[in-house]
């Protein structure tokens, strides 16, 4: 009996058959590259330098960058499509690369001299940071930032670090506010060489992203080299006055990684796809693909994966054009994004889900193109991007209640 199948895999298009043809070739480069590695980086816990060098050769980390500081500043639409596309082939991959251009953006709302030091110079620099708690206080020239952060995803090849603060102690011991008479919230950031990393990050998946800890002692930050967050839209420089550099950093954050999940789940799919044509399961005479259980569970996810991958992508189309035409999100737009990336993140989980279980054994061994996908899946939703809870954030909003603009 011949069991090879009579009709052509019905795959849905790569994600970079939508972008254009010089970051589809990059991807396309790049892509099987850190697939390839990605076993590795997952034992060592950080991408390796090789890798690091090919998304280096290729600008992956300066998609978001401004071009005063030779980057691409990249319209959103495209960059988390490109996002998607890097995370079919490995999710700590895209994941770097996501965190990495999220911090780049920094660099619009800071003196030029300042930008073009850190990023202009070195067509490695790459900024790192995460969660954690921080003391600071004015010192002369600037502060003195006493600080612990977790989670800071790429932090082995970071050549600089940042530190979200809480409110900053003045000369006279009080909380230092801003023009709305709050607490002054700021970022810092700093040469990696200043402190070392503490490697925590034995973790369920994304285990390549390297997100280790770091700690800094009374480390004088010059006045420079910080950002205040509740202004950073409006202070910014002519140097970064595209309309990228509008866009509140979460929104920005939440389409970059749910374009991973995305991705993660296309990977997933993808695969199964191709293992289901030829996989005859123990006491069964047929194949997965002339299974209705496993018809009726690839349609429902191939459905569910689909449908999120399209309401995002139409959010974040709909927030580039309005941003452009007037320079800020709309909080309508806010909540939408909110509510649509945890959405996709929730779904392409869930989508994950179903076929790992169709899957068999087949999912289990770390050498099929499954196991690690599953494990990134879930750990993507794990993150603050992908919590359940913000369903009731933006539902709470659609019922008339403020927007929490911490979240949106």
């Amino acid at each position: 009996m011949n069991d090879t199948p009579t009709t052509d895999i019905r795959l849905a298009p790569a994600p970079e058959a939508a972008l254009g043809p010089d970051w589809a070739a990059r991807v396309a480069e790049v892509g099987p590259l850190a697939e390839a590695a990605a076993p590795e980086a997952d034992r060592n816990r950080r991408l390796s330098v090789e890798l690091m060098t090919e998304l280096h050769a290729r600008e992956l980390f300066r998609m978001l960058l401004p071009r005063a500081q030779k980057g691409h500043e990249m319209a959103l639409p495209e960059y988390v499509r490109v996002i998607e596309a890097i995370a079919s082939f490995d999710a700590s991959t895209a994941w770097c690369v996501c965190q990495a251009n999220c911090c780049a953006m920094i660099a619009a709302y800071i003196d030029r001299d300042i930008a073009d030091r850190m990023w202009g110079s070195d067509p490695k620099a790459v900024l790192a940071w995460g969660p954690g708690t921080a003391q600071a206080s004015v010192d002369d020239g600037g502060y003195r930032l006493t600080a612990r952060s977790s989670f800071v995803s790429g932090s082995h090849h970071a050549t600089w670090l940042g530190v979200h603060g809480p409110s900053v102690i003045g000369r006279d011991g009080k909380p230092v506010l801003d023009r709305n008479g709050k607490p002054e919230i700021r970022t810092f950031f700093f040469p990696a060489t200043e402190t070392e990393l503490i490697e925590n990050w034995d973790v369920l998946g994304l285990r390549g992203t390297g997100s280790d800890c770091f700690e800094v002692e009374n480390l004088h930050v010059p006045e420079g080299y910080t950002v205040l967050r509740a202004t950073m839209s409006e202070d910014r420089p002519s140097h970064g006055m595209g309309p990228l550099y509008a866009f509140p950093q979460m929104p920005v954050h939440a389409a970059g990684f749910a374009s991973t999940a995305l991705g993660t789940a296309r990977g997933f799919v993808t695969a199964f796809l191709e293992m289901a044509q030829t996989k005859v399961p123990r006491l069964h005479a047929a194949p997965l693909r002339d299974n209705a259980n496993v018809q009726e569970d690839l349609a429902i996810a191939e459905a569910r994966l689909s449908a999120a991958r399209a309401w995002l992508f139409e959010i974040v189309e709909q927030s580039w054009e309005a941003v452009s035409a007037s320079g800020e999100m709309p909080m309508d737009l806010r909540n939408r994004m909110r509510l649509a990336a945890t959405h996709a993140i929730r779904e392409s989980k869930a989508a994950v889900d179903m076929l790992y279980d169709a899957s068999g054994t087949s999912s289990v061994f770390a050498s099929s193109p499954f196991e690690r996908r599953f494990r990134d899946i879930h750990m993507v939703a794990q993150q603050v991007q992908g919590r359940k809870a913000h369903y009731r954030t933006v539902g709470a909003w659609l019922l008339g209640h403020p927007a929490d603009v911490s979240v949106v």
